[in-house]
């Protein structure tokens, strides 16, 4: 990871704490990101999705469960919008997710509570129906089947 890749420094130092340490730094940088303009959050989006499989899979799964609690519970605004992000830089670089553990951040999806799973759930159903025909394709290609059958997409 380079140098100046500050958000990809910053996943991996909160991947490394302790939940009561971790949870409000995620959350008060998850919501200091919808402040931020367009090229930043693209920036801030591929940055994590550079470090994501650099943090070994224990501590990249606590962090990945405290970013999907915090989501839950944002508003569906802010929610879609997260996704929308992290979508469309999916499509726009694919090859990004061939490293991640997709099986084990499907596991930790599942360890949600009901509400968390179907409020994100249908975020993400909702996001992927408002796609273009080729982009939605696209989007289901790249998600896992036993991913698609959870998420009901």
């Amino acid at each position: 990871m380079s140098e100046d890749n500050f958000a990809g420094n910053i996943i991996v130092n909160l991947a490394s704490l302790p939940d009561f340490l971790r949870t409000p730094i995620l959350k008060k940088r998850m919501i200091e990101f919808f402040s931020k303009d367009e090229l930043d959050k693209k920036e801030i989006i591929n940055n994590a999705l550079e470090a994501g499989p650099t943090i070994p899979f224990l501590n990249f799964s606590k962090l990945f469960k405290s970013w999907l609690k915090i989501i839950a519970n944002l508003s569906e605004e802010h929610r879609e919008g997260m996704f929308l992000a992290y979508i469309t830089q999916s499509l726009a670089s694919p090859e990004k997710l061939i490293s991640f553990n997709l099986d084990g951040i499907l596991e930790v999806f599942l360890e949600l509570e009901e509400n968390e799973k179907e409020t994100i759930s249908n975020t993400i159903k909702k996001i992927i129906g408002n796609l273009n025909a080729e982009e939605r394709k696209k989007i289901l290609i790249m998600i896992p089947n036993n991913a698609k059958n959870h998420l009901k997409i």
